[in-house]
């Protein structure tokens, strides 16, 4: 177990916004930072940083909290993986409490995973050092020019040409066997064992955040059987499809430069990381995939493609990049002269050089596109239509009206074609995509069971409620322990049959208010998270008479950090589209936090009280012989009174949101 301390000092040291600005682009806005969703598929930034709530929102996914659930959230951590993360990032001692063998045991198979790949990462580098290790993997990189720097900023190792090596090595470190072989870096067949990578260099995959997830290993025999180079097979922690090679080493240059250059291979990104150009990535050798091009989206929008100038390395630099437009992201193609790469023209050139050279030859693509396959259909009519239509097709993934229109009129001009064909043709690609676009949500509704409409329709009641509920965490959140100023209703004189009363006001913390009317009414929160939330909020403010959300969060350990970044940063979504100058939120500015308070505390005794006439008169519609209609005739009516009563005192309407902009602004 991790001690408080730890906990405590990596809360006060994280700062949110350095936090996520690892692993996503920001930029300012207002108070505020913006950006790309990191957990789904977006083109308009959806996504807050609060530094001085120190809480980030996900308006697209719902997701929320703060920096240590950020990173359990991106990561896929456990809580206290998370602390261990940030405590690293901020160079915080972890203190905690010696495990036993028994809870090692139970550490989750994913962590397992992940310390096997660790220690195999770790392993294949020391056997750099031995005598077959210096004599071939040791070798082989320096042959490739790599430095010895280089060699271990990227933890460049070697597997012995022996069946088990590795697998043996890994057993008696006290690493089980089941978990060498869900990794891939070992091969079980009944009782036979041996390593996946024997007699190969190895090149560690990292995440985002520096975790070794798999390896790419690559042969140094001419064995005509052996696959060249060999990576982890599919695991819970590996999948190629999501992973980019060098994206760890290059992620912060990639943000700075707000460009990432693309290449093929493992050794491209290296030797070019080692010139000076540090914003390299690689799909290594496999076709570009949606969630590659997301990786990338979260650091920059500027893609540049480098392949080599041969034309198998054309083609190359053409598959995928539909994908990359279909994003919204601004893709430039660069190809070496002729019998180059990556790899060899970082190794022969300086710095700046390599610069010169890729700012000046990089071409948009489709102008690139263009020329290239104007060249392969030179005097065949049937080509160039196929061509144009090739083209076209690229166009048409393109979000951005403005971007489309431009890149039709250059295609136009390189291809010789009048813009108006290009302009049918570019519609009616458009308009047969939507058609499918309709017929897939058509599919997939169909798919849906009647239930969720039924449950839909049963929940609009209880969502009021929440709503409510919501409210009343919201304002305590923000301004539980602030003193305000209170209209309160007094009897004056009860003797008679009317009831007069009197109104005084009185200042109060605005949690008492709250904690004050609920109790008089034993009104109870139904949502087990607000109520949960709420016996929280009340006791620390009980105890500091102040609150503290980031106390509050690391109470809760992060179970409800997402739920209380929600109600916090709820706000904060008007910014991003400025909705509220089309007039479509209410804006309730003229309030004071203690009418909002009142209002809310009213709405709420107005639902209860429509709930409890509502019950009443299903019991009366049933008429059961043990109940006494009249009798109940006559609390309804009494209920309707007291709706009234309310309904005088209460006018404004809580906004659809729960919170209205005040709140946030004032």
């Amino acid at each position: 177990m991790i001690s408080r301390t730890t906990v405590d000092a990596v809360f006060d040291a994280a700062r949110v916004e350095e936090v996520i600005g690892d692993f996503v682009q920001l930029k300012k806005s207002g108070s505020n930072y913006k950006g790309l969703s990191p957990f789904t598929e977006e083109r308009s930034p959806s996504f807050m940083v609060s530094p001085v709530k120190q809480i980030w929102k996900d308006f697209s996914s719902g997701k929320g909290g703060n920096a240590v659930t950020f990173i359990m959230e991106h990561e896929h951590f456990t809580f206290p993986e998370a602390i261990k993360w940030l405590a690293k990032k901020y160079g915080i001692e972890v203190e905690e409490t010696q495990q036993t063998d028994e809870q090692k045991q139970e550490q989750d198979a994913k962590e397992s995973m992940f310390l096997v790949s660790k220690f195999a990462a770790e392993w294949f580098q020391s056997q750099l050092k031995t005598e077959e290790g210096k004599a071939i993997g040791y070798s082989y990189f320096k042959e490739r020019g790599f430095s010895d720097e280089t060699i271990e900023y990227f933890q460049l190792g070697y597997n012995p040409d022996q069946w088990s090596a590795f697998t043996d090595a890994a057993i008696k470190a006290g690493y089980q066997l089941e978990f060498l072989d869900k990794t891939g870096v070992s091969i079980v067949k009944e009782e036979k064992k041996f390593d996946r990578f024997k007699g190969r260099v190895m090149f560690p995959i990292r995440s985002l955040s520096g975790r070794v997830l798999g390896f790419g290993g690559r042969i140094l025999t001419n064995e005509k059987k052996a696959a060249k180079y060999l990576n982890s097979p599919q695991s819970e922690i590996y999948d190629k499809s999501k992973v980019l090679y060098g994206i760890f080493e290059a992620k912060q240059s990639i943000a700075k430069e707000d460009l990432c250059y693309l290449v093929e291979g493992y050794t491209d990104v290296i030797q070019l990381h080692q010139a000076g150009v540090k914003n390299v990535v690689s799909s290594s050798g496999t076709a570009l995939t949606s969630q590659q091009i997301r990786l990338i989206q979260r650091l920059t929008k500027n893609i540049t493609v480098l392949y080599d100038g041969d034309a198998a390395g054309m083609r190359a630099a053409i598959r995928g990049t539909d994908l990359i437009l279909e994003a919204g992201m601004n893709v430039r193609v660069c190809t070496f002269p002729d019998g180059e790469d990556p790899d060899s023209y970082a190794k022969s050139h300086t710095q700046s050089e390599i610069i010169e050279f890729l700012t000046d030859n990089a071409q948009d693509f489709i102008s690139f596109k263009s020329n290239l396959l104007k060249e392969e259909a030179a005097g065949d009519p049937i080509k160039k239509a196929g061509m144009i239509r090739d083209i076209v097709s690229s166009i048409s993934k393109i979000p951005d009206d403005i971007s489309r229109e431009i890149y039709v009129r250059e295609s136009a001009a390189i291809l010789d074609i009048g813009e108006d064909v290009l302009f049918s043709t570019l519609a009616q690609m458009r308009n047969a995509g939507f058609q499918e676009q309709k017929k897939k949500e058509i599919r997939e509704k169909a798919k849906e069971p009647m239930s969720k409409v039924e449950n839909a329709v049963a929940s609009v009641k209880v969502d009021r409620r929440a709503l409510l509920e919501r409210s009343i965490i919201a304002i305590l959140l923000l301004y539980g322990g602030k003193d305000e100023i209170f209209e309160e209703e007094y009897i004056q004189d009860g003797s008679g049959e009317d009831v007069d009363y009197i109104t005084k006001k009185e200042e109060h913390r605005v949690y008492e208010k709250i904690y004050m009317d609920l109790q008089a009414d034993e009104i109870k929160f139904t949502n087990p998270d607000f109520q949960n939330i709420y016996a929280k909020i009340i006791d620390v403010l009980l105890l500091e008479q102040k609150l503290d959300v980031q106390l509050i969060l690391s109470a809760f350990e992060g179970e409800y950090a997402n739920v209380i970044a929600d109600i916090t940063m709820s706000d904060d979504k008007y910014q991003l589209h400025d909705w509220e100058r089309n007039q479509i939120f209410p804006k309730l500015k003229d309030q004071t936090v203690s009418e909002y308070t009142s209002q809310v505390l009213l709405h709420l005794r107005q639902y209860l009280i429509y709930d409890l006439v509502e019950n009443i008169n299903r019991i009366i519609a049933k008429n059961n012989p043990e109940v006494d209609n009249a009798e109940a005739l006559k609390q309804v009516m009494d209920y309707n009174l007291l709706r009234t009563k309310i309904d005088n005192k209460n006018r404004t309407v809580v906004p659809s949101d729960g919170l209205s902009r005040f709140l946030f602004n004032s």
